[in-house]
């Protein structure tokens, strides 16, 4: 085989990870996936698709060698296939945010209106915690939860927050993280808190970029 067909053979099967990364629903199941294991059925509900163009989305994700398949029982679970997944679809926000206009617009209308305040850092945050002078707020579903969460971290979905609200010390700072730095859950938790008299940040990233940094984290304690 000529060099020039070896170059092209190459870059064939790195265009396979591309066209993986080219339809917005299969990003979103990445990101998921990031959080932990999940059926499809569950990552349907999660994305608001049908369990058919989910499965679908997740064949070609699987070609493609970003995700794994192990089927328990009648369930088929999926994870992604490498922590080099999560440094993907870091590096593809940080240079979307750099080289789109779209998503600076984006984000000033739909998320720095609810918190315009600077993040805390994950490595900041780490320090903090250790001290025990904030409480660490998961405001992610159960599942997403119980499959990891930062160490110590409280874990309260966002529909239960008006409710639990009570658990919450209010002489403590509280760091409110979901799945990701456009995780919209993380706004709404510093808002709702804000409103209850709390000081309130979200954490800068998500828990998969905390987990990927090689910080603590826990399963859930049966």
């Amino acid at each position: 085989m000529a060099v020039k067909d070896y170059k092209k053979s190459i870059f064939e099967q790195f265009a396979r990870t591309g066209k993986a990364f080219s339809n917005a629903h299969r990003i979103e199941l990445l990101e998921i996936l990031a959080q932990g294991e999940r059926t499809v059925e569950q990552l349907s509900q999660a994305a608001g698709l049908t369990v058919a163009n989910t499965s679908q989305h997740l064949q070609l994700l699987r070609n493609a060698g970003l995700v794994t398949a192990r089927k328990v029982g009648q369930y088929v679970h999926y994870n992604l296939s490498d922590d080099l997944v999560v440094d993907l679809l870091v590096a593809l926000r940080k240079l979307s945010e750099r080289h789109l206009a779209e998503v600076e617009r984006l984000v000033n209308t739909y998320l720095t209106v609810k918190d315009d305040l600077e993040p805390i850092h994950i490595h900041e945050l780490m320090e903090r915690a250790g001290d025990g002078v904030v409480t660490v707020l998961d405001v992610r579903p159960e599942a997403e939860y119980d499959a990891g969460h930062i160490k110590g971290a409280l874990g309260i979905p966002m529909d239960q927050l008006e409710e639990r609200i009570d658990e919450l010390k209010p002489e403590q700072e509280v760091v409110a993280y979901c799945r990701g730095p456009y995780c919209m859950l993380a706004y709404d938790a510093v808002v709702k808190l804000r409103e209850k008299g709390f000081e309130a940040r979200r954490l800068e990233e998500g828990f998969p970029e905390w987990r990927k940094a090689g910080m603590p984290v826990e399963l859930k304690q049966e």
